[in-house]
């Protein structure tokens, strides 16, 4: 009897255990999917590494750029406080006490999340930018 019991819990533990690694293996298919989507596979080094950086997100959030977009109903070029606008109108729209979707309620945060991440590292390549534009000003006026 224990012999059967053994052998039945190790072909259990075999099936789980390949069906683990085949579920890390899609979902590295997947991200890695993504990162080609965003990016593509040519292109500078630093179009790579945004790519790079909107699959994290993206993966972070669950969610792209574009539907956060399309949930806050902004566009691409949008000023932080009509974000915020419409952000607070769909949240109250959909609150859960006034007969709203906490469904939709938490796709608008995460939507504003996904969005407060992109303007954040834009501020964060800008700032990087100015500074290195300060610097390369600052070598070049150097000692005379």
């Amino acid at each position: 009897m224990a012999k059967y019991l053994i052998q039945i819990v190790t072909a259990g533990a075999q099936v789980v255990g390949r069906a683990f690694v085949r579920a890390v293996r899609e979902e590295h298919q997947a991200y890695k999917h993504a990162a080609n989507r965003h990016g593509g596979q040519s292109g500078s080094s630093q179009t790579k590494q945004e790519a790079r950086k909107a699959a994290i997100n993206d993966t972070f959030t669950g969610m792209s750029i574009q539907e956060a977009r399309q949930i806050l109903n902004v566009k691409e070029d949008v000023d932080y406080e009509s974000l915020v606008k419409n952000y607070d109108h769909l949240f109250q729209v959909n609150d859960k006490s006034k007969g709203g979707s906490l469904y939709v309620q938490s796709k608008v945060v995460r939507a504003k999340e996904r969005l407060d991440m992109e303007m954040k590292d834009k501020d964060k390549d800008i700032n990087t930018e100015t500074k290195r534009i300060e610097t390369d000003n600052k070598s070049q006026d150097g000692p005379s």
